[in-house]
């Protein structure tokens, strides 16, 4: 959420750096936590509406509210001004944590605009994962701190535009949520994200600096869409955002080559695998046939004379009688002669 601020108009806007022959055209890491040298210390205060609830809880057991906020400052000083930047005059920050609907949103006070105030719903705190509450509480801070000190063009600024300024803040800071993603086609000021990233790409391609200088030509002047972009960039804000999606469209490209390759290596390694695993079954198979036939000392079989066992059958017991019976006869017989 934005805020308003105003300031002078004598100063010329600070030209765009040369750009770099050896740009880096991959996404921003984290810049560097170094404390500027800016003698900018604002009065910070924290007010909390209900203490006993779980996202205030949260908050407190995530992150030092004094530590947290001070950096955030810093961190927005550091990405957007130098020493010899005209810096709002912000006397005051103050942090109010309470339960409301949405994120966060950041607001001057109405007697004195250099005192500002950032909403930070409890609610919200509360369903964050909690392996990710110190991230996102720290970059949701990150983000509505630029609202307290950047330039808006005397409030003729497009909403889209202040919106992706703080997001470009929160990307470099490091503080980006794992949803995010370049996404292709929309409107150039479509805010947060889809703007932070669209800026990104400018401060890659005509140099470091490129988003302070946007920054500080609001600083100037009310917003005119016609001249802004083409006296920092040289093209109307059109031709920057077609260019843009030109360099989505191939990174597009190349990542679909690039999956289509992992899919056919994948496939492969699968079908080597079903390969491998028929040739062993195969020779496993030949080998235990060959165990079971191999050699000549192979047991003959061994004929074991069966003796038949009564049952209880009357039948079997009358049959056994006279096969004893026979066998008495034949005996008999045998003996006479």
């Amino acid at each position: 959420m934005s805020s308003t601020t105003s300031g002078p108009t004598k100063e010329s806007p600070s030209p765009i750096p040369s750009r770099s022959k050896d740009k880096d055209t991959s996404s921003p890491a984290a810049t560097p936590h170094k404390r500027p040298i800016l003698k900018v210390h604002p009065v910070l205060r924290l007010k909390i509406r209900d203490l006993s609830s779980e996202g205030t809880r949260d908050f407190l057991a995530a992150v030092k509210p004094g530590y947290v906020v001070e950096e955030a400052v810093q961190t927005v000083l550091r990405l957007l001004y130098t020493p010899s930047s005209n810096i709002p005059g912000t006397r005051s920050v103050t942090l109010v944590l309470r339960p409301m609907e949405g994120v966060a949103y950041t607001t001057g006070r109405d007697f004195d605009h250099d005192h500002k105030e950032i909403h930070f719903s409890t609610d919200y705190i509360k369903q964050v994962a909690q392996e990710r509450k110190q991230h996102e509480i720290t970059g949701v801070l990150v983000h509505e701190m630029v609202h307290a000190w950047q330039w808006n063009a005397f409030g003729t600024a497009p909403g889209g535009l202040i919106e992706g300024i703080a997001d470009w803040v929160r990307l470099h800071a490091g503080y980006a949520p794992p949803h995010w993603t370049k996404e292709r086609g929309g409107d150039w000021d479509a805010g947060y994200q889809h703007t932070g990233y669209f800026l990104d790409y400018l401060e890659q391609k005509y140099g470091k600096g490129s988003v302070p200088s946007i920054n500080e030509q609001l600083r100037q002047k009310k917003y005119d869409q016609e001249t802004f972009w083409k006296a920092l960039f040289g093209h109307k804000v059109d031709k920057l955002w077609a260019d843009y999606q030109k360099t989505l469209e191939k990174d597009s490209s190349k990542k679909d080559v690039h999956n289509e390759e992992e899919h056919q290596k994948i496939a492969k390694k699968k079908s080597d695998h079903v390969h491998q695993s028929e040739e062993t079954r195969s020779k496993s198979k030949d080998n235990s046939i060959s165990e079971e036939y191999e050699g000549d000392d192979v047991d003959e079989p061994v004929m074991v004379e069966r003796e038949d066992h009564p049952t209880n059958d009357p039948s079997n017991a009358e049959k056994t009688k006279e096969s004893k019976k026979g066998s008495e006869s034949k005996a008999s017989q045998k003996s006479e002669k």
